[in-house]
C-alpha cells in the first residue's frame, strides 16, 4: 500500500505526477537552466581552452501524497 507500506518517488516531475493516485511525489530539476549552464560552459571552453567548474544546479523535491510519514 502507497503510502502506508511504502514511499515512491519519480524524477523530472512529468506534468502528470500530480494527477496520479496517489499524487506523486517527485525530483523536479531545472532542465532550462542546466541548458544554460552547459552552453555557458562550452563556450568558455572554445574561447579559453580550459575547464571552468560548473555550478550545482539545485533540483526541488516536490512532496506529493505518494510519501508517508517517516517513523
Amino acid at each position: 500500500r502507497v503510502p502506508e507500506d511504502v514511499s515512491v518517488v519519480g524524477f523530472d516531475d512529468v506534468p502528470e505526477a500530480a494527477y496520479f493516485w496517489p499524487p506523486l511525489t517527485t525530483v523536479r530539476q531545472d532542465f532550462g537552466e542546466l541548458g544554460r549552464q552547459a552552453f555557458r560552459l562550452l563556450l568558455h571552453r572554445i574561447a579559453t581552452h580550459d575547464g571552468e567548474p560548473g555550478r550545482l544546479v539545485e533540483p526541488e523535491l516536490v512532496v506529493r501524497e505518494s510519501t508517508g510519514m517517516s517513523p
